[in-house]
């Protein structure tokens, strides 16, 4: 892969803005570079702007190298900055599975990409030769959300490793629901499909979406471009601290994500004894789909008992669909007498 022609000319000349932090390396006990206030110890100042501390853990636990780890303002940083760096606007385009999440295509609109979808399958399969003949030569992304959202399922390994091995521009691969899944994560073939990107998020298993913290995973060079084009302190000191002290909870991640995954099969199994629900797919994620009878009229019920799950009626292939995410044992119960409350009026 030729990064540098898959990179916009503009990006590949600009010179980034430098602080004196992303200069400085060692210790230091007097700062007067940043025009920073002296007092209220210790936010007055400026964040790392690389956030190597936090960089440092989570390497360690991915099984990755520093260099390979972008952090950005959740995921749709990590999103936004690929249309920036790969995309020029009104120019080139992208290609993405339908349905999917709805970011991709609104970052592809503000910056003025064209965004071609390729429709999944009834049973929300994507057939990679189709999403091939979609591409041509000004087709810089793929998007794949592998488990998919609002679908739910993960896709293997061996069919993502494919699309990478075949396409000649950078291929997007969003985990964010990761954590949920048995199929297993593209971060170990970072070193063999250096046109891949990975993104992750603590928004999901790790309980902080309150943080707004995404990551990217992907080769140094094109992490190095990430950093070129972000914002000079784009994480806050506040969430670089929170997420060192979420790094040191795994064993209470781990325990989260196993409740959730045992709460996602009771809660399939109780929609299976309600009559207006019709279909519970498959999920690879901390959410159900499931095809109800009059959607809407069951989404705005339970909207007025205080429950709020997402209506995904209306986007493609998902005609008659909810979205529930799993919550508490406690939260899924109320769901639970909810929806059994409105199928027996």
């Amino acid at each position: 892969m030729n990064l540098d022609k898959l990179v916009r000319p503009n990006i590949g000349k600009l010179t980034p803005y430098s602080s004196a932090r992303n200069e400085f390396t060692g210790s230091a006990a007097v700062f007067l570079d940043a025009n920073e206030n002296p007092f209220n110890e210790p936010y007055n100042r400026y964040p790392d702007p690389l956030q190597r501390a936090v960089k440092e853990r989570l390497a360690a636990i991915k099984g990755v190298k520093p260099e390979n780890i972008f952090l950005g303002v959740g995921s749709d940083e990590g999103i936004d900055l690929a249309y920036r760096i790969f995309c020029r606007p009104g120019v080139d385009n992208v290609v993405a599975i339908a349905p999917s999440y709805g970011m991709y295509e609104v970052c592809a609109d503000i910056n003025d990409i064209e965004y071609r979808k390729v429709s999944l399958d009834d049973n929300f399969e994507f057939d990679i030769d189709a999403l091939l003949a979609a591409t041509d030569e000004n087709t810089k992304l793929i998007w794949i959300c592998s488990p998919n959202n609002p679908t739910g399922n993960a896709y293997p390994l061996d069919i993502i490793k494919q699309v990478a091995s075949r396409f000649n521009g950078i291929v997007m691969v969003d985990e964010a629901y990761i954590d949920f899944s048995d199929k297993g994560t593209m971060l170990a073939y970072l070193e063999e499909f250096p046109n891949v990107i990975v993104l992750q998020t603590f928004s999901k298993a790790w309980g902080r979406a309150g943080l707004r913290l995404g990551v990217a995973y992907a080769s140094p060079e094109i992490i190095g471009y990430y950093n070129k084009v972000k914002y000079p302190y784009n994480v806050n000191a506040v969430t670089q601290e929170m997420a060192i002290k979420a790094l040191d909870e795994l064993d209470t991640v781990k325990q989260w994500v196993d409740e959730l995954l045992e709460s996602r099969t009771a809660l399939a199994d109780e929609f299976k004894s309600i009559n207006c629900v019709k279909h519970i797919y498959p999920s690879d994620a901390n959410f159900l789909l499931i095809k109800v009878d009059n959607p809407d009229e069951l989404y705005t019920y339970l909207c007025e008992n205080g429950i709020i799950v997402r209506n995904r009626n209306r986007v493609e292939k998902c005609a008659g669909c909810l979205r529930i995410t799993i919550g508490t044992k406690e939260e899924n119960a109320q769901l639970l007498n909810a929806i059994k409350d409105y199928d027996r009026k």
